[in-house]
């Protein structure tokens, strides 16, 4: 996919049609959420048109129409993902909720003092606070896989850490703030050897490349709708059969319920017994149209177009003086963001003179302080590229990071 290619595809996002400050409009953070494609926005009005009715329950054609294309978006995911069977797939808020369901109604109930969560230094705090929290609760510790300098893991400490008293890994597929690619099917097989669970946050990953939950051989794995080109208020945790079966609900009534007694109740199995009350309908059937639109241009050939533009991105941030640039190089395999710092400029200060240039990056922590204490820096800025993004955006941010160090002097 070229920069013709890519400006093509940018015709099918119309908010990147409009100006920012007068300027045409460089959206550099899709790490933190995408722009959405005319098909998602079409599918989304559509339904609360034609198809706006609460599922599962109603007998009459709305809620069954309702129903069928929200099941629909279910059985989309599962295949976009390599599952064998929606029955896989609970939809959730966002990675964030899913983190959480497993932490708390997974992990909670089996961990006692003594056990061990294994996770690193690097994560989102969507994946770090849950677990801390039921390390409180239940007298397991957390444990932190060390990182090399580069921000790739110690695999070698890593073997040591996951050792007989580890119940649980979890991790990111991909650091949002490092970039780092870690090792995922390589972390199963050290988990699954002394009989612990791998838990993947694949918030960064499943926008941008092809996620096999069967070729990670992950137990769970959650992501977002709202970064990978769908709605807001949808996220999604796909785990093993067995692991959802044996998943506690962490909220009660409606949809959930199989059987009702006066003093005691039962629940159906997973997926459903995950998902109390009214679900995200009209949301997960958009990300049901995201998936169908990624899968329409290919996720290899995302995967590809994106990357060569993020080490175009490197490459020229590179040569600006003065420029600190976090994770790995591009001579090693890396998510589709940059961090970075220019002089002794604040990141804020930085994203404020490139959004008066009409571009949006993300400043400051990135929801991971420990991050930026092994950094020994107290924020960054962060850009962050998606399929939409043409080397022109790039030319852009680095006449900004220009405009700024002329600003600071730096």
């Amino acid at each position: 996919m070229n920069d013709p290619d890519r400006r093509v595809l940018r015709d099918d996002f119309p908010l990147l049609a409009r100006s920012s400050h007068g300027k045409p409009l460089v959206y550099l953070d899709s790490a933190a959420t995408s722009q959405k494609p005319q098909l998602v926005l079409d599918t989304l009005d559509r339904c609360y048109r034609l198809h706006n009715a609460n599922v599962h329950r109603g007998v009459y054609e709305l809620a069954a129409e309702a129903t069928d294309l929200y099941e629909a978006a279910r059985e989309k995911t599962a295949r976009f993902l390599g599952a064998p069977s929606g029955q896989q797939i609970v939809f959730t808020r966002g990675t964030t909720e899913s983190l959480n369901l497993v932490a708390f109604g997974y992990a909670m109930p089996r961990l006692q003092p003594g056990d061990e969560i294994v996770t690193t230094l690097a994560e989102h705090h969507s994946n770090l606070v849950p677990w801390q929290q039921v390390a409180k609760r239940t007298g397991a510790r957390l444990t932190f896989l060390p990182l090399l300098p580069d921000g790739t893991l110690d695999l070698e400490a890593a073997e040591k850490k996951i050792n007989p008293r580890t119940k649980l890994v979890t991790i990111a597929h991909v650091s949002n703030v490092l970039g780092t690619v870690h090792p995922i099917r390589r972390l199963a097989d050290l988990a699954h050897r002394v009989g612990a669970a791998l838990v993947v946050d694949a918030a960064q990953s499943v926008p941008q490349r092809l996620v096999d939950v069967m070729a990670l051989d992950c137990d769970f794995l959650a992501f977002s709708g709202h970064k990978a080109y769908g709605p807001t208020g949808v996220g999604v945790l796909y785990g093993k059969r067995e692991m959802l079966q044996r998943t506690d609900p962490l909220l009660f009534g409606g949809e959930m319920i199989d059987r009702v007694e006066l003093t005691d109740s039962t629940w159906k199995d997973a997926p459903w017994k995950l998902e109390a009350g009214t679900p995200p309908i009209l949301q997960a059937i958009g990300l049901g149209a995201a998936l169908d639109y990624l899968s329409g241009i290919g996720m290899d050939r995302i995967h590809r177009a994106v990357q060569d533009l993020t080490r175009y991105a490197y490459v020229s941030l590179a040569d600006l003086e003065g420029i600190s640039l976090y994770g790995p190089g591009p001579g090693t395999e890396r998510g589709d963001l940059l961090t970075f710092n220019l002089g002794d400029i604040h990141p804020h200060d930085i994203a404020t003179v490139l959004d008066s240039e009409g571009i949006a990056v993300r400043a400051g922590h990135h929801c991971c302080q420990q991050a930026m204490r092994w950094l020994g820096v107290p924020a960054t800025v962060r850009a962050s590229f998606a399929l939409y993004n043409t080397r022109a955006d790039v030319d852009r941010l680095v006449d900004g990071l220009r405009k700024a160090k002329e600003l600071f002097q730096a």
